[in-house]
């Protein structure tokens, strides 16, 4: 795993945690938020990838700064590895859905201390930075969520905007700033499109999502498989994400 900025501003500072090159397997990006010397990470990933995300994590803050987990639904690529996590600091406090607490016990971790994020969502504090948790149900999980940091201008946005990239693909797509790069835009976004087509599986979800969304000003979304969109190519997802026909499998 490698550990790259995403959004610096005095204390307050996003990572992600990526991997270009192992594909034994599916890639995940992990991000974690620091504000004030506290840090919450953002969907700490599977546990076969525990050891070279905890690694990548003492690469930008220590380990021990952990107080807060974000878990946006039930998958284990997600959240397998929080029984690891929970035996390396059990005062961690994790924000997940209320609806899939009961799943998530089952990876372990029964003394873990869960805080249940209900169907309208809420807000997780991390220092002194207040990060909204937006609802993104069915997108692809029937509760999931997404978080929204105001002050960063910063989105996770979880499996939307996912792409399943070859190795050595670059972790921004068309660049840090994105701009005038709808050439590289087109070419990354062929690697989302069976991605979202068959496991986003609701037109109507599609929409709530992209409509709460456009109300949000955005510089950053960052989403859990593939590269990140900045500048411009944030509205380009969008647009290409309305106009997408998704629930594929279903015969017609």
């Amino acid at each position: 795993m490698k550990a790259a900025p995403v959004f610096e501003a005095g204390n307050h500072r996003w990572w992600v945690l990526y991997d270009q090159d192992e594909r034994r397997v599916i890639d995940s990006n992990v991000y974690i938020v620091e504000s004030d010397g506290q840090s919450a990470v953002l969907d700490p990933g599977g546990f076969e990838i525990f050891p070279q995300v905890l690694a990548a994590v003492a690469e930008v803050v220590p380990p021990t700064s952990v107080a807060k987990a974000f878990v946006s639904h039930q998958d284990p690529d997600i959240a397998s590895s929080l029984p690891l996590w929970n035996a390396c600091n059990d005062h961690i406090q994790w924000h997940v859905p209320s609806l899939w607490e009961g799943f998530l016990r089952h990876y372990g971790a029964l003394n873990a201390e869960f805080i249940g994020i209900p169907d309208e969502g809420g807000s997780m504090m991390v220092g002194s930075r207040k990060l909204d948790l937006v609802p993104a149900h069915y997108l692809h999980a029937s509760a999931n969520f997404h978080v929204y940091d105001p002050e960063a201008k910063v989105f996770f946005s979880g499996d939307v905007g996912a792409a399943l990239l070859p190795p050595g693909h670059s972790n921004w797509v068309g660049g840090r700033q994105g701009g005038e790069s709808a050439k590289a835009f087109d070419e990354h976004i062929q690697h989302a499109r069976f991605f979202h087509q068959r496991w986003m599986p609701s037109g109507a979800a599609k929409k709530d999502w992209i409509d709460r969304v456009r109300q949000l000003d955005i510089e950053i979304l960052c989403p859990q498989h593939g590269a990140i969109y900045a500048g411009e190519n944030v509205q380009r997802f969008l647009n290409w994400f309305d106009g997408l026909t998704v629930g594929t499998a279903i015969s017609r």
